[in-house]
């Protein structure tokens, strides 16, 4: 059996609001293994994005543990998660503000090779070049600012980055929610393709069934800082058991023409 490339148990913070404390996380657990997607839904302010944000240690949980290709993920420090951070990568549902606001398209993606030694220094410009052409994106706006493109533009930049460092696992939050459907499109088709290549994990947290649907192997349902309900993705679709799934599902608008995921034993780093 695989071993799990993820697993999260009992994970708990809390957020001061109104006078109150509010429970963000009460209790989740889940596993991500390698190859896999695990679809993350619920509605908004349900905790999906406080989730990612703990996963990727932005925050800090206040119980509950991280294991992480084997390691305890909430105990490692300095040089250690430096070099475990390049597997963990995020992209975010606004990426402006994990960007430098003065870089360009082709500099943010040459300094997260250069941090993480990916690729000699005489390399850099053309392997982030091609990861530009990857994402479906003009060679033309390389030496762009990032200030200077569309937020979709800047989300496949953020795409770019994140498949750059050749990751084990990537939190995508609503990281296609700002993408015509037609540019949706290809970078789901990317992603799928990339996990069959190299065998990364995601773990895609959105709100649109119909994209979850489309990409997930299992599908994980939050409400209220919890998680409600999880299984397989078919049939958590074809039988849901949670209130919130069935509104959800309510909602789908249908979704045609992606590359159903399916898990793959033959990684190859290069592949990205």
């Amino acid at each position: 059996m695989t071993e799990p490339l993820l697993v999260a148990r009992d994970l708990r913070r809390g957020f001061a609001s109104g006078g109150r404390r509010v429970a963000a996380l009460d209790g989740v657990s889940l596993a991500i293994a390698p190859g896999e997607t695990l679809g993350l839904v619920g509605g908004s302010g349900c905790g999906k994005s406080t989730l990612a944000r703990v996963l990727t240690r932005l925050v800090a949980p206040e119980g509950g543990s991280i294991a992480f290709m084997g390691d305890d993920w909430l105990a490692l420090g300095g040089g250690r998660l430096r070099a475990a951070r390049r597997h963990m990568q995020m992209v975010f549902q606004d990426p402006l503000a994990a960007f430098n606001p003065r870089a360009t398209v082709g500099g943010v993606i040459a300094d997260a090779l250069r941090i993480h030694a990916m690729v000699p220094k005489a390399g850099r410009a053309a392997e982030a070049a091609r990861l530009i052409d990857r994402v479906g994106l003009p060679s033309g706006l390389t030496g762009r600012s990032i200030r200077d493109i569309s937020g979709g533009q800047r989300q496949r930049v953020a795409i770019a980055r994140a498949i750059a460092v050749r990751p084990r696992l990537v939190i995508l939050d609503e990281a296609v929610s700002a993408l015509d459907v037609s540019v949706r499109g290809r970078i789901l088709e990317l992603l799928v393709g990339l996990q069959r290549e190299t065998g990364v994990g995601y773990l895609f947290i959105s709100h649109d069934l119909a994209v979850v649907r489309a990409v997930s192997h299992r599908i994980a349902v939050m409400a209220a800082g919890r998680i409600v309900e999880e299984g397989p993705a078919a049939g958590v679709i074809a039988a849901p058991s949670s209130d919130v799934l069935i509104d959800l599902i309510g909602a789908v608008p249908r979704l045609t023409g992606i590359i159903r995921p399916e898990r793959s034993e033959d990684r190859q780093d290069d592949a990205y």
